[in-house]
């Protein structure tokens, strides 16, 4: 491997030290649906009630992470990353030893807190270490291990829990949190900090608005998006959180203190296209997954375990094409494998949808199955490089939480839309099922299905996919107006030079303002 920098030693294994516990906490997010009907018999819990083990940790995780952002900004991305993983791992513990699934959604809850903590942190420290005209392939190990780890989760989760029992979902994070502990520790620098005034009035802004909306939206399914705390309805903690994210808004455009979030960030026209392009990512990424689940279970009749492994070709191509990727993205227009990665990512997903039939061959869902792992390979690195090229260094912990909020929000879309277009589906065309089993959890729970209802119930699930083939068409129109990064600019007018692996003069440096 080459080294990436000429002035100091390689940031390679601060990277990969760094991307372990990453990994842990994304596969986190996913794991627990396999588990779902495990949890239910464990504890002898209703299905709403397990539904908040997941819940909670996503909640957990995206309320604060415009805040943690900017804590490794203040305190260094190394330090809030330890710290966060120390929780993590403490609370996994916790997790596996709950007697109760209210004890349970509490320890997710303290999970969901450190992995807030440390995800903005890797991508911050990629940013701060590597050069413009190499982060493409760091940025593709980055968006590999977010692609990987969540579509690994229900894979894993079905492997622990069909060998060990539920517990292992958590247990095994103890020893990866430990070695990951040691590997930061050891690997990682400490870089330099701002020390400046902490926006606390952004923070409390920030965190209510994205509570009242998160939770509005992770809720609003279940509750009919009718009442949830007296008359209050559902729908009114949604649009209560837009008003407060608005505020927050105006608030960092006004406050002469150091804002929570620079909106100056906003003015580079490729982060915040890369912002709408991630969030139709994370839309996608979450919402596909659950429909195939379900149809695999409920109407092929799979095991957890052969139901996650469907997922393994995605898994091993988007892994495995990803150093590919990374190298391409730092050599050619981002637009140019984004967008192919974008256009083959709809293009899968409507294969997928059409062949969702109760009696398809396995081989003919995994060719767009594989389909869907070279597109994933194909639309991390480019977004995720072009949100971060041109962020000023004391700015790069605000913009990757930014950027992770931006994803997790789209997440939890993806989630709800999802939940909502499978029951809408499931009541359209099998009137007969138990009112409910729309819901991705009480879908599996529910087993396989009689057979005079599996033929309408896959067509049901089928059309659910077309769903976040369609968010994704949005997220290829941002893809395509990238604008073309400064570091190929300056390639370009040196007449295709290869450049050095020191900072280019195009780069912003500390302090210095973005343009368009």
């Amino acid at each position: 491997m080459t080294q990436e920098r000429d002035d100091g030693p390689s940031p390679w294994p601060a990277l990969w030290a760094l991307v372990i516990g990453f990994f842990m906490i994304l596969v986190d997010a996913t794991i627990v649906t396999v588990a779902t009907p495990a949890l239910l018999v464990a504890f002898d819990a209703d299905v709403n009630s397990v539904l908040w083990v997941t819940s909670a940790y996503l909640l957990a995780y995206v309320v604060p992470l415009l805040v943690s952002g900017r804590l490794g900004d203040r305190f260094g991305p190394k330090h809030v990353y330890l710290t966060g993983l120390a929780v993590f791992t403490l609370a996994s513990l916790w997790c596996g030893l709950t007697s109760s699934v209210g004890e349970l959604v509490g320890a997710r809850v303290v999970q969901g807190l450190g992995a807030a903590l440390m995800t903005p942190q890797t991508m911050a420290v990629i940013t701060r270490t590597f050069p413009a005209s190499r982060r493409g392939r760091a940025m593709s190990l980055w968006g590999a291990v977010a692609g990987v780890a969540t579509l690994c989760g229900p894979i894993l989760g079905g492997v622990l829990v069909g060998g060990l029992g539920w517990e292992w979902i958590f247990f095994v994070n103890v020893p990866f949190g430990v070695l990951a502990f040691v590997a930061v520790w050891w690997l990682v620098p400490s870089l330099p900090t701002s020390r400046r005034r902490f926006d606390l009035l952004g923070v409390v802004l920030s965190a209510a608005g994205m509570f009242l909306l998160v939770f509005g939206i992770q809720e609003g399914q279940k509750y009919d998006w009718g009442p949830i705390v007296g008359p209050v309805p559902v729908w009114a903690l949604v649009v209560a959180g837009a008003v407060l994210l608005a505020v927050f808004v105006w608030w960092q455009g006004r406050t002469r203190a150091e804002p929570l979030v620079a909106l100056r960030l906003f003015r580079d026209r490729n982060f915040s296209l890369a912002n709408v392009a991630i969030c139709t990512v994370g839309f996608a990424v979450t919402a596909q997954g659950f429909p195939l689940m379900i149809y695999a279970q409920s109407v092929r009749g799979f095991t957890p375990t052969e139901a996650a492994l469907l997922l393994a070709p995605l898994a091993i191509l988007s892994g495995g094409l990803a150093p590919w990727t990374g190298r391409l993205t730092d050599r050619v227009h981002p637009r140019l494998i984004g967008g192919f990665g974008m256009a083959t990512f709809v293009i899968g997903l409507l294969w997928l949808a059409a062949v969702m039939g109760p009696e398809t061959p396995v081989w003919q869902l995994l060719l767009p199955i594989a389909l869907l792992g070279v597109s994933n390979s194909c639309v991390w690195a480019p977004i995720s490089t072009s949100a971060t090229r041109n962020l000023p260094m004391e700015q790069a912990g605000s913009g990757s939480g930014v950027y992770n909020t931006t994803r997790q929000v789209g997440a939890v879309l993806g989630s709800a839309g999802i939940a909502a277009l499978m029951e809408w589906r499931i009541t359209a065309l099998v009137p007969g099922v138990a009112a409910g089993a729309g819901s991705p959890e009480a879908a599996v729970a529910v087993g396989p299905l009689a057979d005079e209802v599996r033929d309408p119930f896959a067509q049901a699930m089928a059309q659910a996919v077309l769903l976040p083939a369609g968010v994704l068409v949005i997220g290829f129109v941002a893809v395509a107006c990238f604008a073309t990064p400064r570091h190929l600019l300056a390639r370009r007018a040196a007449g295709g030079a290869p450049q050095s692996d020191t900072p280019q003069s195009g780069t912003p440096q500390p302090g210095e303002p973005l343009t368009r």
